[in-house]
């Protein structure tokens, strides 16, 4: 396994275990972590803000990681988000109340490190296939009719 993999490998494990001083403190100074799924970035102390709304959301949240690629100071993870849906969920169009659903959700992240550290984080979550598994998108007729 490469630096670069464990270096990965170990900020999985901190976030699994909702460590969220030791989750920033993988990041550079000026790391970021966006969310490709509702297009939104976070910097500075704010990129353990998703760590927390998921924890919260899905208190027993399991990254279930498949494949990863390593080129240099790029790495790439194949993975699955999975818990079940036991507390509140925050989203840029509200908040999801708890529907005690589990997911399964297919997720790559696409991390490029500096000097050891998490430089940027691009999560690419599936929102349709979390949403689905919600219950939320039960009601399409009636969006596609405005």
């Amino acid at each position: 396994m490469s630096d670069n993999e464990k270096i990965i490998r170990d900020a999985y494990q901190v976030a699994e275990v909702q460590d969220i001083p030791g989750w920033i403190a993988g990041f550079t100074e000026d790391g970021t972590f966006t969310d490709q799924s509702v297009g939104i970035t976070y910097r500075g102390q704010e990129v353990g803000d998703p760590v927390v709304n998921y924890a919260t959301a899905f208190p027993d949240m399991h990254r279930e990681l498949y494949d990863v690629y390593v080129q240099g100071d790029i790495v790439i993870v194949e993975l699955s988000l999975n818990g079940t849906h036991n507390g509140p969920l925050n989203t840029p169009m509200g908040v999801i109340p708890p529907t005690g659903k589990t997911i399964k959700v297919p997720c790559c992240d696409v991390f490029r490190l500096r000097d050891g550290k998490i430089e940027s984080f691009n999560c690419y979550p599936s929102g349709t296939v979390l949403f689905g598994q919600l219950g939320v998108l039960n009601n399409l007729e009636a969006a596609a009719a405005q």
